[in-house]
């Protein structure tokens, strides 16, 4: 059964995300402020965290920067339209994506499968290549490990899932639109903005120099490819 966390400082809308998610079979907590949800995740088995921008004591963003110390949960923010900045910035410090209010419950519940199903694919056996290496980068697909240089990194589920498709496909371009129906496994309905966001920050992880990447590549009105580095 998955542990899914509720954080937001509005107890109605925890409890609409709560009968939202109810039918699906969840066991749900509850957090109130980004602190309480830091410590939540500390202490119990969560697998998937829906997280609020704008809360007292500790907001979501910082709240995913503090989370993102020590865990890979997969988290999906709850914005307003008006928090386009804090929504970007979210993304950068480490969620997985995002879901505007007012909610639509049938996008709720898609997002939250979606993180889930990726979230669950990272601890299991698949018929193919375990280890996959490109120059520098090293992906271990049995211990879901990646090394650059050697040097171990700290990747999100979606981040992840990214780099694993890329490195699986050297070479091949991804257009924004693909590569966000192949990773969140659901239509891009407008949502492909995110696709830059987590590419920039799986950049900043994989490249010495992210201002000029080796490896990470965008292919100006085509989309994004990983190519080999001769060592």
């Amino acid at each position: 059964m998955y542990r899914v966390l509720i954080c937001d400082d509005q107890p109605d809308i925890v409890n609409a995300l709560k009968i939202y998610l109810a039918p699906e079979g969840y066991e749900l907590f509850e957090a109130f402020n980004g602190q309480q949800a830091v410590d939540m995740v500390r202490e119990k088995n969560i697998h998937l965290v829906l997280l609020d921008v704008m809360m007292p004591v500790m907001d979501g963003v910082t709240a995913t920067a503090k989370i993102r110390e020590f865990s890979n949960v997969p988290i999906i923010l709850l914005t307003a339209k008006s928090e386009t900045e804090d929504k970007v910035l979210g993304l950068n410090v480490g969620a997985d994506d995002y879901i505007t209010k007012p909610f639509v419950p049938v996008e709720v519940l898609a997002r939250v499968r979606s993180q889930l199903r990726r979230f669950a694919s990272l601890g299991s056996h698949e018929e193919a290549p375990e280890t996959l290496t490109i120059g520098g980068i090293s992906l271990d697909d049995r211990t879901k490990t990646v090394t650059v240089e050697g040097e171990p990194v700290s990747l999100t589920p979606t981040e992840y899932a990214i780099l694993h498709l890329l490195m699986s496909n050297p070479g091949t371009v991804y257009s924004t639109k693909t590569l966000y129906e192949a990773v969140w496994q659901e239509a891009a309905l407008g949502s492909e903005g995110s696709v830059a966001v987590h590419i920039r920050h799986l950049r900043e992880k994989i490249e010495i120099n992210p201002s000029e990447p080796r490896y990470l590549k965008v292919m100006w009105g085509q989309g994004y490819k990983l190519e080999g580095v001769k060592r």
